[in-house]
């Protein structure tokens, strides 16, 4: 007599739960949880985003969201980056060409990664600062970090921080004009025509003289 050991049932079973529960971590999981995340600040505002309703958007557990960020700030702060870039190679490339002219070298490279996807990201970003102090310092702290902070590696003493924050409200005022508020004609306007008019004040904060003449 054969004894029926239900092997083949469970493992049926086994494939059936495996085929119908959510995503497993993966190399793509952290990129779509980010777009859930965009997704989710956009349409809710951060205060009514959460790390359960970006995870259910990703299907995904809680738990594997909190794996790839600490909390909703950091979720928030890296969902304002555009999928697949960078910062710091960004920067690296950046740096490849010296501090001359790297204003406007800056400026071309932040108005191309940021403006790519219609300046989505950007306003996601600019909408959730609104909701408060939190929001607005992860903004600025990851900004702070993996953009400006670095640039300011590449200057000399003894300025670098008052340079960098000149250079920052400039970006972040360019930014905001061309793809939050869309004030025209900047917002319309070719970045080559945005680089040719702001680039030279960013070069001359980098690297010029500060202060009267």
């Amino acid at each position: 007599m054969s004894i029926d050991t239900g092997t083949d049932d469970e493992a049926g079973s086994a494939a059936t739960v495996r085929r119908r529960g959510r995503r497993p971590a993966g190399e793509d999981t952290r990129g779509a949880i980010l777009a859930a995340a965009r997704d989710e600040f956009a349409e809710r505002g951060f205060d009514g985003a959460s790390i359960r309703s970006v995870a259910r958007r990703a299907d995904v557990d809680p738990g594997l969201v909190r794996h790839y960020f600490r909390n909703k700030s950091d979720l928030f702060a890296a969902g304002i980056v555009p999928s697949g870039v960078d910062p710091a190679d960004v920067v690296a490339r950046l740096a490849a060409g010296g501090v001359d002219g790297l204003g406007s070298r800056l400026l071309t490279a932040v108005l191309g990664v940021w403006g790519q996807d219609g300046g989505v990201a950007l306003r996601v970003a600019f909408a959730g600062m609104t909701s408060g102090e939190v929001q607005a310092g992860a903004l600025s702290g990851y900004l702070g970090r993996q953009v400006f902070a670095r640039v300011g590696q590449l200057l000399p003493p003894p300025d670098q921080q008052l340079r960098v924050s000149l250079v920052a409200s400039q970006v972040a005022g360019v930014l905001l004009a061309r793809h939050v508020l869309r004030l025209e004609p900047l917002a319309s306007m070719p970045v080559e025509e945005v680089v040719a008019l702001v680039g030279p004040t960013l070069d001359r904060y980098l690297t010029g003289p500060l202060g009267p003449a």
